[in-house]
C-alpha cells in the first residue's frame, strides 16, 4: 500500500475540520470564505437539490460571537431585498455551534471588481445598486455600520449584494458591536432606536464615520459616510485616508460635481452630510444622466454645457432645421 501524498494528507486534515450536520441535510463541498466571525462553506442541500452557503463560527467561539451570528441571521431574515442575501435555514451543529444557511452568491467582492477598471457610468450604476439595499434597510430600522468594498459582492450579471450584517443595529432586538477591536455587546442588553453604548467602536477604519470612531452615538448617517468612502474608492481606485473629504476635492481627474457629491457624503459632521442614502443615490444618478447635482453649485457656463450635452440631439436637429431654412431662403429667395 503506497503512502498518501502530502496533498492528500492536507486534504484529509481540511475535511476533518468541516462542520458536521446532525440532520444529514447538508453536505459540505469546500470552504469559500473565512473572516473574524466564522467560516463560510459551499454545501449541497440534499432536500432541495441546490447549492447553498453555510456560515459557521470558529471552533473556539465566545457567547458574544455566537450572539453576533444570531443577530446577522435575524437581520437577513427580516430584510427581504434583491440586494440582501436571503437566509434559508438556521440550526446547530452536532458540537452545539450555531449555523445559518443562505443563498450561494456567485461573483466577486467590489474591491476585486474594481481591478477590472469599469468605466465611470458603469461604476456609478454599481454604486447606485449598493445604495438601494442600504436605503431599504434604513427604511426598516436597520443600520449596517460596516459598509466597505469587501462587504459588497458584484454578481456575474451585474447584480449587487450587500453582505456581512453581523454588527447591524435594528430598531428592536439585540445590537452587537466591536469594542476596541474585540467582540462586545452594547451594554450586554438589547438596544432600541438609535441608542448605542458610549465608548463602543463599530466599523472599519477609513470607512467608519467620525462619530463611530469616537464611540459616540451614531445613526443612519454613519452609513451615508461609509457609502461616501466607498464612492471615494470607486472614483480614486484607492482606500480613503483620514481626511478623504478634503482629498477628493483636490482630485482633478474626477469631475467637479462628483467631487462635491463625495465630499458632501464624507462631511465630518453628520448634520452636514446627505440626510439619507436615497438623497446621495439621487445625486449620483443625476450626474450620470446629465441632470443637476444638488451638492454642486454650477457656474452659468457649466450649466449651459450640461444642458447642451443633455439635449445635444434636439439642439443639433434644431440647428440643422434653421440652416436648411436659411439655405432655402437664399436659393429660392423666400
Amino acid at each position: 500500500m503506497s503512502p498518501l501524498s502530502d496533498a492528500a494528507v492536507a486534504r484529509l486534515r481540511l475535511v476533518a475540520t468541516w462542520p458536521e450536520f446532525s440532520s444529514g441535510r447538508y453536505t459540505v463541498a469546500e470552504e469559500i470564505g473565512r473572516g473574524g466571525m466564522g467560516t463560510v462553506y459551499l454545501a449541497h442541500d440534499t432536500e432541495l437539490g441546490r447549492e447553498v452557503a453555510i456560515k459557521v463560527p470558529h471552533v473556539a467561539v465566545s457567547s458574544t460571537l455566537e450572539q453576533r451570528l444570531q443577530t446577522e441571521a435575524r437581520v437577513l431574515a427580516r430584510l427581504e431585498h434583491p440586494g440582501i442575501v436571503p437566509i434559508h435555514d438556521v440550526g446547530r451543529l452536532a458540537d452545539g455551534r450555531l449555523f445559518y444557511v443562505m443563498k450561494r452568491v456567485h461573483g466577486q467582492t467590489l474591491r476585486d471588481y474594481l481591478l477590472e477598471a469599469p468605466d465611470l457610468p458603469e461604476t456609478l450604476r454599481i454604486f447606485e445598486r449598493i445604495c438601494e439595499p442600504v436605503a431599504f434597510a434604513h427604511a426598516h430600522g436597520c443600520i449596517h455600520r460596516d459598509l466597505k468594498p469587501e462587504n459588497v459582492m458584484v454578481g456575474e450579471f451585474g447584480e449587487v449584494m450587500v453582505m456581512d450584517w453581523g454588527v447591524a443595529r435594528m430598531s428592536s432586538g439585540p445590537t452587537l458591536s466591536i469594542a476596541k477591536g474585540q467582540e462586545a455587546a452594547d451594554a450586554g442588553s438589547p438596544a432600541h432606536g438609535s441608542s448605542t453604548n458610549p465608548g463602543t467602536i463599530v466599523g472599519t477604519m477609513g470607512f467608519m464615520a467620525p462619530e463611530q470612531a469616537s464611540g459616540a452615538v451614531s445613526d443612519h448617517r454613519a452609513d451615508v459616510f461609509s457609502l461616501g468612502a466607498i464612492l471615494y474608492s470607486l472614483l480614486v481606485r484607492d482606500a480613503p485616508g483620514s481626511d478623504a473629504a478634503a482629498a477628493i476635492v483636490r482630485r482633478r481627474d474626477v469631475p467637479r460635481p462628483l467631487r462635491a457629491i463625495c465630499a458632501h457624503a464624507l462631511a465630518p459632521a453628520a448634520a452636514e452630510r446627505y440626510q439619507s442614502v436615497s438623497a446621495l443615490a439621487q445625486d449620483v444618478a443625476q450626474f450620470r444622466t446629465g441632470g443637476r447635482v444638488s451638492a454642486y453649485r454650477e457656474t452659468i457656463v457649466e450649466r449651459s454645457m450640461r444642458v447642451a450635452r443633455t439635449y445635444r440631439v434636439a439642439i443639433l436637429l434644431m440647428l440643422t432645421y434653421i440652416v436648411m431654412r436659411v439655405v432655402v431662403a437664399i436659393v429660392f429667395g423666400r
